[in-house]
């Protein structure tokens, strides 16, 4: 199951049925789990742990020294989940002292051809990034999102559980949750609908989505009146995830 051309550090665990193409490089204090499979002139570098029947394809960069000048070389982590696919390109970076030392990714998540993970992200889980998707440094990206191709995400910006950027946008602000973006600087233009029919929500809760989000984008109130409003009301866990999103958000959010 490893190719004689790789290079695999005497460090390095791997669990049964782990693949490692030609020419591929296992660095030191990386870990990784049954049935991952391993391209072609990969590298993974540690401390990483890569959990189980991940797919990464050639010319990924999974768990190298980040891009951040104020990095001097702590010993930083990558952990990612299960039944993730890395596409060609793809590189993710370790995190910083400066945060938690800590980049996370989740499982089910495809990372389509030349993403890019920066260090200190969280990504949860069932979340797309299109080609050439980029997230910078300190970015946290919420359960079933779905970023475009050639979108780009500011440092410490969140993009908000089912929530879905379209290709070539670039956001410099908190993606509330269920919400649709686009646009350079990104612009809110309504709920993921579409998503949500994918996902199985409730037409219940997507009423509850549409009358909270009228509330918050159309009704010209402050901010904290909008959320003071709904908050005033009963609501379905839907709109709480809506809420919290928004309530949560450091930079302001797309509106």
């Amino acid at each position: 199951m490893i190719h004689p051309t790789a290079l695999i550090d005497p460090s390095a665990q791997l669990a049964e049925g782990v693949e490692v193409g030609p020419y591929s490089i296992i660095g030191a204090d990386v870990v990784i789990g049954a049935g991952t499979r391993i391209g072609p002139h990969v590298v993974i570098q540690g401390p990483s742990v890569i959990g189980e029947r991940n797919r990464i394809f050639q010319f990924a960069s999974i768990g190298e020294d980040c891009q951040d000048k104020k990095y001097k070389g702590e010993p930083t982590r990558l952990e990612v989940g299960d039944d993730n696919i890395f596409r060609e390109g793809v590189t993710v970076h370790r995190g910083t002292v400066q945060d938690q030392g800590l980049t996370q990714i989740g499982s089910r998540n495809l990372f389509m051809a030349y993403a890019h993970v920066a260090h200190d992200c969280i990504v949860g889980h069932d979340c797309i990034l299109a080609n050439q998707a980029t997230l910078a440094g300190h970015v946290s990206v919420g359960d079933g999102a779905i970023l475009g191709g050639l979108s780009a995400v500011h440092q410490f910006s969140r993009v908000g559980a089912y929530a879905m950027c379209g290709g070539g946008s670039i956001i410099l602000k908190d993606i509330p949750a269920y919400a649709l973006v686009s646009g350079h600087p990104a612009e809110t233009h309504g709920l993921n609908y579409e998503g949500m029919k994918r996902r199985g929500v409730s037409k219940e809760a997507m009423q509850a989505l549409r009358s909270a989000y009228k509330v918050i984008f159309r009704q010209g109130l402050p901010l904290q009146e909008a959320l003071d409003q709904l908050e005033a009301a009963p609501r379905l866990p839907e709109v709480q995830l809506f809420i919290d999103s928004i309530k949560n958000s450091q930079r302001g959010i797309t509106r």
